[in-house]
């Protein structure tokens, strides 16, 4: 962890020895870690741009292997390779500052640690001894109770560090042999109104100085945090149109105060002078990357603007086409509503017909085949289709000759049966005898 640590100790102890303030010194802390990490948000915000010129291809892989999600995620992957795009290049930027504030944290907990390079127990017990610490902790509510030795816990030596000033500092170093010259006094106190050292207090009116000064820092921080996030939705409006980037901003704005708020009263003030340090080097950063990148923004608008009337003219032409279709359908049922009516009347009355009379009224392979006019010859010369392995009921046409009726080999002869007709039976004509009588 300290290796970790080490290189950060060193900027904010360099910083501090520069300007001789400790609050001071984290403002310029935040303004190196933005300066530094500038070229990394810039390259974040240009694969945003990116990714939402991107989403035109996105969706049309989206409409062709919707339903195939890992084949999906390959051609997906493709396109980010091709394009050298990095999806998450976006958003990593946004959390380097939490990553930072982490690592700030141990740091000021801790200033005799890694600002002085000391961590010996024993050193550690001398200058509490030296400074009255068992009497001031529990005066000032830092302690409920203190031992015979000091104990390195919480915020014990970060107040421990606030009792070391100009006027004790010789004392210490005495006290302390070799390593007391390593050990220096810590200014605190930030524009005469805050100790750094402390920590905010809802009801700032029991702390005795600067409390309502503590007080406002964390709300300070949180309305920054809001303004802040106003400010990059505006600056990234063009990145927030996919459901993902938007959903992310959104829980930004709602995160960032309460960080801000629970920072501000649960650790000491001098993490929250940081946290405000970054907000407004933060929104600086974005009217910069704003500039820089103009063009591309430009370019992205453009894209968005075009695939935006893309989608609405294949809206368009989806809804002319369902109209049409739907056009089709209702004039297909009509034209069938009629032929439907007759096929059901046909089927009703042919359903009326008993079986034994459409058996009597078989000849060969036809149904109804006999009739009133019945004419074997009507639809073809050879007469009726006989059954497979039948010899034909009625002989071949040879002549004009009427043919005669021939009965199967080796059978009974057909017995005479009056044709059954469908059609209404003509009216007879009388008799002669009848017109005598």
């Amino acid at each position: 962890m300290d290796i970790i640590l080490t290189p950060f100790s060193w900027l904010l102890e360099i910083l501090y020895n520069f300007c001789g303030s400790y609050g001071l010194a984290l403002i310029l802390f935040a303004l190196v870690v933005k300066v530094v990490l500038f070229p990394l948000s810039l390259k974040g915000k240009r694969s945003m741009i990116q990714m939402n010129m991107l989403q035109g291809q996105m969706q049309k892989l989206q409409k062709q292997y919707g339903k195939d999600r890992e084949r999906y995620n390959q051609e997906v992957q493709k396109l980010y390779a091709k394009e050298n795009v990095n999806p998450m290049g976006g958003c990593l930027w946004s959390f380097i500052p939490l990553i930072i504030l982490m690592v700030l944290y141990p740091i000021i907990r801790e200033p005799i640690h890694y600002m002085m390079g000391i961590n010996d127990a024993g050193v550690l017990n001398t200058i509490a001894q030296t400074v009255n610490w068992n009497t001031v902790a529990v005066d000032l509510g830092w302690v409920k109770e203190v031992g015979e030795a000091f104990s390195n816990t919480g915020y014990n030596q970060l107040y421990l560090a606030s009792l070391i000033t100009p006027e004790n500092l010789e004392a210490v170093k005495a006290a302390v042999g070799e390593a007391g010259s390593q050990i220096f006094a810590i200014n605190f106190d930030f524009l005469g109104l805050v100790d750094l050292s402390q920590i905010p207090q809802l009801k700032f009116w029991e702390v005795e100085e600067g409390g309502f000064a503590l007080f406002l820092l964390p709300v300070i921080s949180a309305g920054l945090s809001v303004l802040f996030s106003l400010v990059s939705m505006r600056t990234n409006a063009v990145n927030q149109q996919s459901s993902q980037t938007n959903s992310t901003m959104k829980s930004m704005m709602i995160v960032s105060p309460l960080i801000s708020l629970w920072i501000g009263f649960s650790m000491p003030a001098a993490l929250c002078v940081y946290w405000i340090a970054n907000s407004l080097f933060s929104m600086l950063q974005e009217f910069i990357c704003g500039k820089l990148l103009k063009k591309d923004y430009e370019k992205a608008a453009a894209m968005q603007a075009e695939r935006e009337r893309l989608e609405k003219e294949e809206e368009k032409e989806q809804r002319r086409r369902a109209a049409e279709e739907r056009a089709r359908r209702i004039e297909e049922e009509k034209k069938n509503r009629g032929k439907k009516k007759k096929a059901e009347k046909k089927d009703a009355d042919e359903d009326k017909i008993p079986g034994s009379v459409k058996e009597m009224s078989r000849v060969g392979m036809r149904q109804y085949a006999r009739g009133r006019a019945y004419d074997p010859y009507r639809y073809s010369e050879n007469g009726p289709t006989p059954y497979p392995g039948e010899e034909p009921i009625f002989p071949p046409r040879t002549g004009n000759e009427a043919p005669e009726l021939t009965e199967h080999a080796g059978e009974e002869p057909a017995v005479e049966r009056e044709p059954v007709s469908l059609e209404k039976p003509a009216q007879s004509q009388p008799s002669e005898e009848e017109t005598k009588e």
